[in-house]
């Protein structure tokens, strides 16, 4: 682990990661922006090597012991967001004072020395890195920023210079910030899984050990209420198993011998003892922290406009100047006052500063009008990324349906049954059970002020409950449970498969006689799922559903809200695979609630959370948080995306297009400095507004 103290944004990380690529026997890069930490994995005799390749790059390195500590990370952002609120205060008195006081010395004095604080207190860090970058001849936006705003108050403006260097700091604040929430949050990962098991030991007995020293094969048990801290195969018991951390889905699945379970779920209730098939470092929930920090890792930043035009704007516009101010008087005999006055006036009219500035103005205000509808974007490049989207996979459970089970059924099933009574019954047996089926039960049938009371109550693992009520034994139990009873006739055989091909779970109340009455449980699409599914159609956006859930539950959900491309049956190691696959083309957006789907939310160019009743490792792991769940908060991204990036090229167009005219006619000698003032100011003055219209306009669709 080695300390970077200049890197403290993903430029620098991106240079980094350059510097490094060269060795292969890297195993992974962590960088942790807040601490400037940077943990390698790779092997002890590369690690000298990899030390020289960071520092040839122009950073300094210390040990880790000499890194700020973990615990001062607070503190540090306070200062940083009370030095850049500072600073912002200050640029605008700067503002105040070239605007009040032109011409007065004293009030430009204090505006100069109000402008030199301001950068001094936004924009140290990024001076001293543009002016390490230039001693390299590399231009990068450190680079541009530094020629900018000096060159910018060498020549008077310095009301504009503090303001851009204030803004551009705040952004690469925000920017870091947003990378390193999302790096912090793969560890919240690791608490799901127990540090310890019992498995049992040669002489028969049961032995708590730690999970990581257990060896593949070992016999291992999970009590009821316990979490499973390693992937098996169910040998004895029954239960049911709570696999919302795995597979995101709501309702509890029924474990018996022969099936899988995996570390991370809870066991709601019975006893399992299970084969252990994969090592601690190997479950499904260990690939899953795996998988995001790797897609997380690859994604890197994307290489900003302005970065890459500054690679050739600013050496050109050097280049000339300098011939206009040195080759005038040596080659045309032109006088020395005149040339250098005019390669001013071309400096002062080819500051990049109105470019510089029409990008964050216009990106924050497209951010805050998103915030106003609910939609926290992560950064300018998600913005801007979601216009060009044409596929869009979703998540089912918590993200096309309400994310818990209802009642949606009751049918008697014994001729002239008192509906009434049997769901009382019903009830009271449920009322007894925490199973969530059981729950959604108890909430959907009608309370009863006195209820029958339950006698020889009794839990079956895997089928449902059994009682006594009024002297006479009742169950309610599922489909199975029925089955193994002799119960199930073909009739009620068709209308159990009826709405399990619905996608819903079915519980019958029961006597020795015979089925009395059928209820059926299901997770219910959301109310506005259909629309937000037709809005992202009219955008010429295809949609898809990606489940962990069974097929027939996937098409049916399907179904009801106009999607037609369904993909069932996934654990989160596939999804991530198919939407890392379809990625690779560009233009994929994941839309998910659950820890299950992190790994997607990373794989995909852009991953949408539902921030209501999402995990919070799904967050952080996306890219675009919909705070109030409302599906429709995706197609109006999208929206909001196409309507900010006509701004943006309407901003550089202003900006190049009014610097082209001027510095034409400067050329020609056609062009003062006052004019070349105007020309920047007057460029920087229109693209500010021009972008500020994207927070005046209305909300982009309004969906409510």
């Amino acid at each position: 682990m080695l300390g970077v103290p200049t890197m403290d944004c993903p430029t620098e990380e991106g240079q980094i990661r350059a510097a490094l690529e060269p060795f292969d026997a890297i195993r992974a890069l962590r960088f942790d922006l807040d601490a400037r930490v940077l943990q390698v994995d790779a092997p002890p005799p590369l690690w000298p090597d990899i030390v020289a390749a960071i520092e040839h790059a122009g950073f300094r390195t210390r040990g880790v012991a000499d890194a700020p500590p973990p615990g001062g990370r607070d503190a540090r952002r306070r200062l940083q967001w009370l030095r850049l609120g500072a600073a912002l205060a200050v640029a605008l008195a700067a503002e105040a004072a070239h605007g009040f006081g032109a011409g007065t010395p004293a009030w430009v004095a204090t505006g100069m020395a109000l402008a030199a604080c301001a950068i001094g207190l936004a924009g140290l860090d990024v001076l001293r890195k543009g002016l390490r970058s230039l001693l390299r001849a590399r231009l990068d936006i450190n680079a541009l920023m530094s020629v900018a705003v000096l060159g910018a108050f060498a020549i008077g403006q310095w009301p504009e210079a503090s303001m851009v260097m204030a803004l551009y700091s705040l952004a690469e604040l925000i920017e870091a910030r947003s990378v390193q929430r999302a790096r912090d949050a793969i560890g919240s990962l690791l608490a799901l899984s127990p540090a310890r098991v019992e498995v049992r030991a040669d002489d028969g007995s049961w032995q708590a050990v730690q999970a990581s020293t257990v060896q593949v094969g070992a016999l291992a048990r999970a009590r009821p209420g316990e979490r499973l801290a390693l992937d098996g195969r169910v040998l004895r018991g029954q239960a049911a198993v709570d696999e919302s951390a795995v597979t995101g889905e709501s309702i509890p699945a029924d474990k018996g011998p022969g099936d899988e379970v995996f570390a991370g779920t809870v066991n709601r209730d019975g006893a399992l003892e299970y084969e252990v098939t994969r090592a601690a470092g190997d479950t499904v929930l260990a690939r899953i922290i795996h998988a995001v920090e790797q897609a997380q890792s690859r994604r890197a930043p994307t290489q900003r406009f302005v970065d890459r035009f500054a690679a050739v704007y600013t050496p050109a516009v050097f280049g000339v100047a300098l011939a206009v101010a040195l080759g005038a008087p040596l080659l045309l005999g032109q006088p020395w006052q005149a040339s250098v006055y005019k390669a001013l006036v071309l400096l002062v009219i080819a500051c990049p500063c109105a470019l510089v500035i029409s990008t964050p103005v216009t990106v924050v205000s497209g951010l805050a009008a998103a915030a106003r509808r609910g939609i926290l974007i992560k950064g300018g490049v998600y913005l801007e990324q979601a216009r060009s989207l044409r596929v869009v996979a979703l998540d089912k459970t918590g993200t096309v349906t309400e994310g818990r089970p209802r009642l949606v059924a009751q049918l008697p099933l014994a001729p002239g049954a008192d509906m009434p009574r049997l769901c009382a019954l019903a009830r009271a047996l449920a009322a007894r059970s925490e199973h969530p089926v059981s729950q959604a039960l108890v909430a959907g049938l009608p309370p009863q002020q006195r209820g029958p009371t339950v006698e020889a109550f009794a839990a079956e693992p895997g089928r449902g409950v059994r009682g006594r009520i009024d002297g006479r034994d009742y169950l309610l139990g599922n489909h199975r449970w029925i089955e193994e009873r002799g119960q199930c006739s073909p009739h009620l055989e068709a209308q159990l498969r009826e709405h399990e091909n619905q996608g819903r779970s079915v519980s019958v109340l029961a006597d020795e006689q015979g089925p009395l009455a059928l209820f059926a449980v299901a997770d219910t699409a959301r109310a506005q799922s259909r629309l937000a599914v037709a809005q992202m159609a009219a955008l010429g956006v295809s949609v898809l559903m990606l489940t962990g859930d069974n097929a027939a539950t996937a098409r049916a959900v399907a179904r009801e809200v106009g999607i037609d491309s369904v993909h069932a049956g996934l654990l989160p190691e596939d999804k991530r695979a198919l939407v890392e696959r379809m990625a690779g083309q560009g233009g994929v957006a994941m839309v998910g609630d659950g820890i299950n789907d992190a790994p997607a939310l990373s794989a995909a160019n852009i991953g949408f959370a539902m921030g209501g009743a999402g995990t919070d490792i799904a967050m952080e792991a996306a890219d675009v948080v919909i705070m109030n769940d409302d599906l429709r908060r995706v197609p109006e991204a999208v929206r909001l995306s196409r309507r900010t990036h006509r701004v943006l090229w309407q901003n550089i167009t202003l900006a190049l297009g009014i610097k082209a005219v001027f510095f034409y006619l400067a050329l020609f000698d056609n062009a003062t400095m006052w004019m070349a003032v105007f020309a920047d100011m007057g460029a920087s003055l229109l693209v500010v507004f021009n972008g500020l219209r994207l927070l005046r306009q209305g909300t982009p669709g309004d969906a409510s």
